[in-house]
């Protein structure tokens, strides 16, 4: 790198340093503003929640529930699926549907769509929430093609229900959510594909907005820590089989 490259790289630096602040300062704002105006009502509204078994997709159904929507929600494990659609109606959801699906497949992701639609009529709020995560220095991998079911799931998993979807939420001015990870802007060792794909999912989604502002509204969330079976431990391991490993809770 040259002497003038070198300083431009500085003063790049200092530049975006120099607007931190104020992009904090906005973010709070819009923080104290979505706390203090009044949120929109889901009372009847038909939400659909993949990765719903458990975790972050589990309580969201949960909280939709208490609300009064309608539930359409999507998990592979059956078991699972219907012991939260059991707990979601007794919350307060007036009809819940569970539905068994694979969301790395495109044409399962097509099918519950359909569902939701031929059995509500209508949907009005996507949740693209299912993810698994992956940590492993990329020295360490052996095979790179068996981690991408890691990619199918954080990624197409969202966008083939999203595809689906736009239709019948331009029909209802509907929200599309989707559960980026804070590992999208902070780069964390062991985690490159995994921020990498969520990275994917920012960036496809901001495009969105673009694309379909203001007849679907876009909520994007990058949270950090949350309390799941990701951070306890369940982990994609390098031969692409998802395992629990209790020591990477310590890890994280």
């Amino acid at each position: 790198m040259t002497f003038q490259s070198t300083v431009r790289v500085i003063i790049l630096m200092v530049f975006m340093w120099s607007l931190l602040p104020f992009f904090c300062l906005c973010k709070f704002i819009k923080t104290v503003y979505n706390y203090v105006s009044p949120g929109e009502s889901v009372k009847g509204k038909v939400v659909l929640i993949t990765g719903a078994s458990s975790g972050i997709g589990e309580q969201l159904s949960y909280e939709y529930a208490k609300r009064g929507a309608c539930l359409v929600i999507v998990a592979r494990r059956e078991n699972l699926i219907k012991k939260v659609a059991e707990e979601a109606r007794k919350l307060g959801s007036p009809e819940v549907v569970p539905i068994c699906a694979d969301v790395c497949r495109v044409d399962d992701c097509k099918k519950f769509v359909e569902k939701a639609i031929s059995h509500f009529g209508r949907l009005d709020h996507v949740v693209n929430n299912a993810g698994i995560s992956c940590y492993s220095p990329m020295e360490d991998v052996t095979d790179i093609t068996k981690l991408a079911p890691l990619v199918d799931v954080n990624f197409w998993g969202s966008i083939y229900p999203t595809y689906f979807a736009i239709p019948h939420l331009k029909k209802s001015k509907g929200t599309i959510f989707v559960n980026a990870s804070a590992t999208a802007y902070l780069h964390a060792a062991g985690l490159s594909l995994y921020g990498a794909s969520k990275a994917a999912l920012v960036n496809f989604y901001e495009t969105m907005r673009v694309e379909l502002g203001p007849e679907i509204s876009i909520t994007i969330a990058t949270l950090g820590f949350v309390d799941s079976e990701i951070t306890r431990g369940k982990n994609l391991n390098t031969k692409g089989t998802p395992e629990f490993n209790p020591e990477l809770s310590d890890v994280r």
